[in-house]
């Protein structure tokens, strides 16, 4: 999918407000509650852009702790670190580095104004 193409999408995308700009911790995660289950949110202001929604639920352990992972980079990905196993998975898709079986639901998000809002499907 072209950039050009992400763009359209996120202008026809529904979206939902899930928390304020002010509830994101810079290089962090917070969890949010979204279509019934948890959502975790990683804010980094430096990149394009600086919002990643991930599913909470670490497919390995099934516990929901994918918002408290280290960010960093591994072999030029931005990734999260799943606390229990060490598995990276990355932000821009959720697909796991070490494991192509396992991957994390990913949701559109954007900051619009104060809020963080996250697309619908």
């Amino acid at each position: 999918m072209s950039l050009s193409n992400v763009a359209v999408n996120l202008q026809t995308q529904d979206w939902q407000a899930v928390c304020s700009r002010q509830d994101l911790v810079a290089q962090s995660g917070v969890v949010v509650w979204f279509e019934g289950r948890q959502v975790a949110l990683f804010y980094l202001p430096e990149q394009d852009m600086p919002v990643f929604a991930v599913d909470n639920q670490d497919p390995r352990s099934g516990a929901n702790v994918i918002g408290r992972g280290l960010v960093g980079h591994l072999k030029g990905e931005l990734v999260v670190a799943a606390p229990l196993y060490k598995q990276h998975f990355r932000l821009s898709d959720g697909r796991c580095l070490e494991d192509s079986q396992q991957a994390l639901q990913v949701w559109p998000v954007r900051i619009r104004g104060e809020q963080v809002e996250i697309g619908l499907a």
